[in-house]
């Protein structure tokens, strides 16, 4: 049995799902979530139900008790029009505040969260597909366009606070903004060369994705050159049209993606770019 406690949360939800299988051979894992079905309404084993919403931190904190780390994924999905989504996002926020401080309070060793490439994703529809910038840093401030994203760059200075130690002990903290966690049918995208090549470059693959989770809870050291454990990664794959930087990953978390969209999907970039009556352009981005 893996002696190393890692607690899920959000563990009836896609992310999960594609790590779920890899975790339980690797670590002793605590599922929870506010629901014990998937979205296709099939019972997930072995849910704890709690929702971390909630203010009052007693009913779900024993939880957290022993663990190692904690990998949070729960999300509240957002309705409605865009300018209404700071409400549904708010709860959001909330969340990641309690997951922290539960965190915290228990002695947690670290904390991985389910960023998103959003937190900064007015780089990429300002600039990168605009052809004003070639390869975006993790580094660079999250700045968004969208309510989503801003809620996930709230996450990640959330964490810097538990971070740097202005509360009295550094509890370790990496923000994996993932990419486009699904497989990419080129059927799907018609006459959008735009997006299709967008996707390949925001891809990634299960067992990259499950790589880099892992690593970011197994890495012994991710403290950075001012000495807070803080870090924030981009999950993709080793794709040939990345337009966001892996160097972080690969320097802290000795990330060694296996896969690239252009190698696994070559068949299909071929035909939908330079098949007939195609007109997907050159470049990795924009038409």
């Amino acid at each position: 049995m893996p002696d190393r406690k890692v607690l899920l949360t959000g563990a009836t939800g896609y992310i999960a799902s594609q790590l779920i299988p890899t975790f339980g051979e690797q670590y002793d894992l605590t599922l929870l979530d506010v629901k014990g079905a998937n979205r296709d309404g099939q019972q997930v084993a072995n849910v704890a139900i709690a929702d971390l919403s909630d203010p009052d931190r007693s009913k779900y904190v024993q939880h957290f008790q022993g663990v190692d780390t904690v990998v949070h994924l729960g999300y509240k999905r957002r309705g409605g029009v865009p300018l209404d989504d700071f409400y549904d996002e708010q709860v959001n926020v909330t969340m990641a505040y309690n997951v922290y401080r539960a965190a915290y309070d228990s002695g947690v060793r670290r904390v991985v969260i389910a960023s998103s490439n959003h937190a900064a994703d007015w780089y990429e529809h300002a600039l990168i597909h605009q052809r004003k910038m070639e390869m975006l840093d993790p580094g660079r401030l999250p700045l968004s366009d969208n309510f989503y994203g801003w809620a996930k760059a709230t996450y990640e200075h959330l964490g810097f606070l538990f971070a740097c130690g202005e509360f009295g002990r550094k509890l370790e903290v990496v923000m994996v903004r993932i990419g486009a966690p699904r497989e990419i049918h080129a059927g799907d995208f018609e006459d959008d060369a735009a997006g299709y090549k967008r996707d390949l470059g925001a891809y990634i693959s299960q067992r990259d994705l499950c790589q880099l989770f892992s690593k970011s809870i197994d890495v012994p050291d991710i403290e950075n050159e001012h000495g807070i454990p803080w870090l924030v990664v981009y999950g993709i794959s080793d794709n040939a049209r990345a337009f966001w930087s892996l160097t972080s990953a690969r320097q802290v978390l000795n990330y060694r993606p296996e896969d690239d969209s252009e190698i696994k999907y070559a068949r299909d970039i071929q035909q939908f770019l330079t098949g007939e009556g195609a007109g997907g352009g050159a470049g990795r981005v924009g038409d």
